[in-house]
């Protein structure tokens, strides 16, 4: 069930659902708050987005967010998993077969998906309706065409099902690869199919954009959630736009798909969509992967700016430098735009301004600000996008901001945003077990010595007089032999693949890491791991010679003279190193 783990990990944020059972405030690029697991005054519980798990300084515990809920819930991981699934809207019996069953199938789905392709390639060569809405209507030229594969669903009951179905699939792998409606009939009927590919080019779904007038009918129609698409994870042509986003360091959003394909026509190849203005983290993330830099095109209305107000908090969470484009008022979408003129497409994106620039310019044409109530919703509006910033000058040159277009003072205006950090007195979820026993010292002072180590390479030098008998568990024997093997390298980012096992202790041990040493320079960050070096080999020492006392015991009440000489060799060895 790995696949199934990973697909509920990525589509519900771990600060939100601890944030049901702990007030939670931001703290950095993390989020802190008092313990559930121990009374406590000062917050000591750290939760990290971006690594994806929690850390309780007062009981030395952490994990990630399945490990929490196993904790707080009192649910055993197969409950944990269950109760997560239902949160994140995901089909756990879609994961039952073997994860060897599981690939294939998911094969099966990706051939049944390319044979569906074409088939709509060439019935829109064979519909003249079609073909004129796509090159009158739309004006896109035949290699864009081809190039997003683009294709006709006909007005009928049941072809592409049939057709299929001749091709050798299933019933059930019709239905399972999201092709059928709930009649079990065709669920594209009249449509211009736009495939959905992933980034390695494979189709995963479909959107279909109705080409008659129906006002019954949605307008646009995606393939429902599968095995293969995931509306919260997929990027529309980010297939064919990724070397562009490489190569100029910028990508763009826009809403809808023909906005994609109608960019790329026109040259701009770093365009990418999203699911309308449904945002989410994980889209974010993964073109991150190819850019820091960002920039939205969504439409100038209440829904788009809405996205746009989501999106800042992402965006400063990831560390992604956001920009808005701004479309003359009289086109109302990109598409329309690039109809009326290309070049209009690549000037407004060169004219993009910073976000939250954009959004306080917004809010100035929704409210007026001669009156004092439009300063107040102004100010509250602003303030509430202001607090989401990580780095304080920016935060006070838009507070500034705010002051002037106010006419308030700036302290007037520190104090409004100080009142927002007051939390809330929403009811948290109550923790159903006993509080967890705080893990032994000897193992707290493990943990930091492994932690420092982790976060910095320089004072790796320093664990070749550890062995694993110096370490309880198995993880931290492992995780030593691995930085002892691997002194330099750089665990900050992704989690190399021969310590994937380890990936949530390793990102644990950084969240802790972070939290207590990195502000410390590093002649510190070295005498501390020094410190702990001999702190742990001390405990260690302790730990034999209290073992060695007990086996000594046992062998005088024995009256084994032999087991006892050699027992009190071995104590007075240990002795000796001390």
């Amino acid at each position: 069930m790995q696949d199934a783990k990973e697909d509920i990990r990525s589509r519900i944020n771990i600060e939100d659902v601890i944030g049901e059972y702990v007030r939670l405030q931001r703290a950095g690029r993390s989020f802190k708050g008092l313990s559930p697991f121990n009374d406590e005054k000062t917050p000591s519980f750290m939760v990290s987005p971006d690594k994806h798990v929690w850390y309780d300084f007062s009981s030395n515990q952490g994990g990630d967010i399945y490990s929490f809920i196993m904790q707080v819930e009192g649910l055993d991981f197969r409950g944990a998993m269950e109760l997560l699934a239902r949160k994140a809207g995901v089909d756990l019996s879609m994961y039952q077969s073997s994860e060897k069953g599981l690939g294939k199938k998911k094969e099966r789905l990706y051939d049944l998906l390319d044979v569906a392709s074409h088939y709509y390639q060439q019935t829109l060569v064979k519909n003249q309706h079609a073909l004129e809405y796509v090159t009158k209507s739309r004006k896109l030229n035949k290699k864009v065409v081809q190039d997003f594969k683009i294709g006709y669903a006909p007005n009928t009951i049941d072809s592409i099902v049939v057709f299929l179905k001749k091709k050798g699939f299933t019933d059930a792998e019709v239905k399972d690869a999201g092709m059928t409606n709930r009649a079990n009939k065709d669920l594209f009927r009249s449509r211009l199919m736009l495939p959905l590919q992933d980034a390695s080019g494979r189709i995963v779904g479909f959107t279909g954009r109705l080409i008659a007038n129906d006002p019954k009918a949605p307008k646009y129609l995606n393939t429902p959630q599968t095995l293969l698409y995931d509306k919260s994870r997929h990027v529309y042509g980010l297939h064919l736009a990724k070397e562009a986003i490489r190569k100029q360091d910028k990508a763009v959003i826009v809403e809808g798909n023909l906005d994609v394909v109608s960019s790329h026509q026109a040259g701009v190849y770093n365009v990418v969509a999203t699911a309308g203005t449904a945002m989410t983290q994980q889209h974010l993330k993964i073109i991150k992967r190819l850019s820091s830099n960002i920039t939205l095109a969504f439409d100038n209305d209440r829904a788009g700016l809405a996205a746009t107000e989501r999106a800042i908090e992402i965006s400063q969470q990831l560390g992604i430098e956001l920009s808005i484009i701004s479309l003359p008022e009289e086109h109302k979408d990109p598409d329309e735009l690039i109809q009326h003129d290309p070049d209009l497409w690549r000037k407004a994106i060169k004219n993009a301004k910073p976000v939250v620039d954009w959004v306080l310019a917004e809010y100035e044409k929704r409210y007026d600000v001669s009156t004092a109530e439009g300063k107040r919703h102004y100010s509250s509006a602003g303030l509430n996008i202001i607090g989401k910033l990580r780095d304080p000058i920016e935060a006070e040159h838009y507070m500034k901001i705010i002051a002037g277009k106010t006419g308030v003072s700036l302290d007037a205006v520190k104090s409004k945003l100080s009142s927002y950090d007051q939390p809330d007195d929403q009811a948290l979820k109550k923790v159903n077990i006993e509080r967890p026993k705080a893990t032994s010292n000897e193992r707290k002072n493990q943990d930091k010595l492994l932690a420092i180590a982790v976060m910095d390479p320089k004072v790796r030098g320093l664990l070749i007089e550890m062995s694993s008998d110096d370490f309880e568990a198995d993880q931290q024997k492992v995780l030593l032999q691995y930085l002892k093997t691997m002194p330099d390298i750089d665990l900050s980012g992704d989690i190399p693949d021969s310590l994937q096992e380890l990936d949530t202790y390793v990102k644990v041990l950084l969240l802790r890491a972070d939290e207590r040493y990195k502000q410390w320079g590093e002649i510190d960050r070295y005498d501390e791991t020094a410190k702990l070096v001999r702190l742990v080999k001390n405990q260690t020492r302790e730990y034999k010679k209290r073992q060695l006392n007990e086996a000594l015991k046992q062998a005088e009440a024995a009256g084994d003279k032999k087991t006892k000489e050699k027992l009190v060799k071995e104590l007075n060895e240990i002795i000796k190193e001390a």
